[in-house]
């Protein structure tokens, strides 16, 4: 499958900003999906994450009650809403799929990984 991640761009603190994550298959059903992120200079880390059906998601610490997760199987596309955005969400953001076969299991780790989606630059000034 292939992943085309949009929406990011510059914010200023307590803005808010919305990124899109569209697949190129019919079955993304098939997939658990994720975003992670990359600030300047660190390494690639787990935000979000979201089940084939949308029924479970799971969130790093770090945006927990800030950006919200959310996908249509219908339109295969994803989202993530960053609400309250902080100086330190300053990355760039990669959407992710597991082939997961309908099963309940979430994406957190890189390791788990099996498509990459570009990145989407987002930079928040404070």
């Amino acid at each position: 499958v292939q992943l085309q991640a949009s929406g990011g761009g510059s914010e200023q603190a307590g803005g808010s900003l919305r990124l899109s994550c569209a697949a190129s298959e019919r079955t993304f059903s098939r997939y658990s999906m994720s975003w992670f992120r990359q600030p300047p200079g660190k390494e690639r880390e787990f935000v979000a994450s979201i089940t084939w059906s949308g029924g479970i998601t799971n969130y790093a610490d770090s945006v927990k009650g800030r950006f919200t997760i959310s996908r249509d199987s219908a339109k295969n596309t994803m989202w993530l809403q960053m609400n309250s955005l902080k100086a330190e969400d300053t990355a760039v953001y990669y959407c992710a799929a597991r082939v997961t076969w309908g099963t309940s299991r979430l994406l957190t780790s890189t390791d788990g990984v099996d498509y990459w989606g570009q990145g989407t630059q987002v930079t928040v000034s404070s």
